[in-house]
């Protein structure tokens, strides 16, 4: 990936940015591949050693089975000494299998040693570090607050016996002893480790289940420094256009991160441009442009008649997939829906991604009102962690010198920005297992609509947060403290919300699950699933 002053953003396929334009009859599709083959082999029996294959092209396999399964498996050439007692015991054939095994893993029928003493203390030792309560759900992320946390030990164990408690596991917990033994570069403990979360993970199980299974194929690209093979090739090159689209309109309907984010913003920038006769709008990621569809139909019918609006649209040429063509798609679109309104409009496309741009780019005329969009985008554009040029605040300055009438931004409420790779680990884990249990209780468990959606919309993004650094992590989330800093640096002031956007808010989150709140805290608007915020919309100026 570049590194230069052109840094390149991703495609824009990611969990935040998708948006369809209209609904779409889901298709159904079956296998989804990353890529294949596993490096890793079985820990030694002892748990102290692991075999390694070499490879000129590591790759892994992250791939759902068909609808009567439903599991993610892996398989290791490198093991193939021990393929024919495995298969044997395989758990995808286990007669004691059934969806009500709560980590789609064998219940084994021989037991666990009872009077080897030394191997029941072993057990409980391990029990005690890996075997957390499951409704600690923030536990790992309290100790992160202070800075203390410290993954369970779990060197030197007998790899079969813990694949034999693996009913008993806490998954939280053994991905954050995984995690850590990647950290400490321990790959005995990270291969035996991963070899267990291998039977404990699944596309179509519950939240932690279907999280645990993408965030260990990021664990996997980390050691093999593949991350970004997998980033490039979750760029949703396939399925096709209109495939995809049913994929984004499935995430679409089934949370409201979205319409919050666009519902938000067209209120404050309604308001704001309530009295001008000429409107620029400048969208640093237009997508389908579905956003504007309903503004425009809200201003042609505004007290005082119609404005003329134009529009540049910025977007990274890699989303034309999304849409079957380039930004002139978006364009016509919205062109045809604004004569059927008798408003005036002319679009302009700037098809290159955010850090790119340059003043000449917007083609800024005078006694325009200008309105600045950066919706679930801004965390893409490389900042001075990562380059000296610092495009995020560049970008910052330089729409600030538009005197622009609004500038609306709404971001995911996370911090992977500079976090090291273990705390990254930690919040990349809290932060998307609120998010998953928010799809989970829209859709059915085994919906593989829904699947595909995550698998398609989601997988990407936390492949990318866990196994790339540098330039090749584009996946860069602030809080919204430190976006405030970076705006206020570049000489924004916060733009008053009004009570209409909260209102506008509150009755959306009404067609969907009582775990979601809205709260207005410091001139911003924050949505929430049950105790962890997840978005912020705010306003400057």
């Amino acid at each position: 990936m570049q590194t230069s002053q052109k840094h390149q953003t991703p495609a824009a396929i990611h969990g935040f940015y998708l948006q369809p334009i209209e609904e779409i009859e889901p298709y159904d599709f079956s296998h989804f591949k990353i890529l294949e083959n596993n490096a890793f082999g079985d820990a030694g029996s002892d748990g102290t050693s692991a075999s390694f294959q070499a490879c000129k092209e590591p790759f892994f396999t992250l791939e759902s089975s068909t609808a009567s399964t439903g599991f993610v498996v892996y398989d290791s050439p490198s093991a193939a000494s021990s393929s024919t007692s495995r298969s044997s015991q395989s758990y995808l054939s286990d007669p004691h299998h059934s969806p009500d095994n709560a980590y789609n893993s064998p219940v084994s029928g021989s037991s666990i040693v009872e009077n080897d003493n030394v191997l029941r203390h072993k057990l409980r030792e391990l029990e005690t570090s890996l075997l957390g309560p499951e409704s600690d759900i923030d536990s790992c992320n309290c100790c992160f607050m202070n800075g203390v946390h410290k993954a369970p030990s779990v060197s030197g164990w007998d790899w079969n016996q813990l694949v034999e408690m693996i009913p008993r596991l806490d998954l939280k917990q053994v991905l954050i002893a995984c995690a850590q033994a990647v950290c400490d570069g321990d790959m005995p403990t990270a291969a035996g480790l991963m070899h267990v979360l291998e039977k404990m993970v699944s596309v179509s199980g519950g939240p932690m289940q279907r999280l645990g299974a993408y965030m260990l194929e990021g664990l996997r690209a980390r050691l093999e420094s593949s991350g970004s093979k997998i980033y490039k090739a979750l760029k949703c090159e396939e399925p096709t256009s209109s495939e995809l689209l049913s994929y984004m309109t499935i995430i679409f309907q089934i949370c409201p991160y979205w319409r919050f984010a666009y519902k938000s913003a067209n209120t404050v920038i309604q308001e704001a441009v309530a009295n001008e006769p000429r409107i620029h709008f400048i969208d640093f990621q237009i997508a389908q442009g579905s956003q504007w569809m309903a503004l425009i139909q809200e201003l042609a019918h505004r007290p005082g008649g119609a404005p003329s609006i134009r529009m540049t649209g910025v977007d990274d040429t890699q989303s034309n997939h999304a849409r079957g063509g380039g930004l002139h798609i978006v364009g016509q679109r919205l062109k045809k829906l604004a004569e059927s309104c008798n408003v005036q409009f002319e679009f302009h496309d700037a098809a290159m991604s955010g850090c790119e741009v340059q003043l000449e780019d917007l083609m800024v005329r005078p006694g325009e009102a200008v309105v600045v969009n950066f919706p679930y985008v801004l965390h893409h554009v490389p900042d001075e962690s990562v380059t000296t040029w610092n495009h995020r605040d560049r970008l910052l300055r330089l729409v600030k010198s538009l005197s622009p009438k609004v500038v609306t931004l709404m971001e995911q409420e996370s911090n992977t920005n500079t976090s090291p790779f273990f705390q990254r680990f930690l919040e990349t884990l809290d932060y998307y297992h609120a998010f998953f249990e928010s799809i989970d209780v829209a859709r059915p468990r085994d919906d593989k609509q829904r699947i595909n959606a995550e698998q398609h919309c989601v997988a990407r993004d936390i492949v990318n947060m866990i196994a790339c650094e540098g330039a090749e992590r584009v996946e860069r989330h602030e809080l919204l403290g430190k976006w405030r800093s970076r705006l206020m640096m570049a000489g924004f002031t916060p733009y008053p919300l009004t009570s209409s956007a909260t209102s506008g808010i509150q009755d959306l989150l009404k067609e969907y699950n009582k775990n979601y709140r809205l709260e207005e805290r410091d001139g911003a608007l924050y949505l929430w699933w049950k105790n962890r915020a997840m978005a912020t919309s705010s306003a400057w100026r």
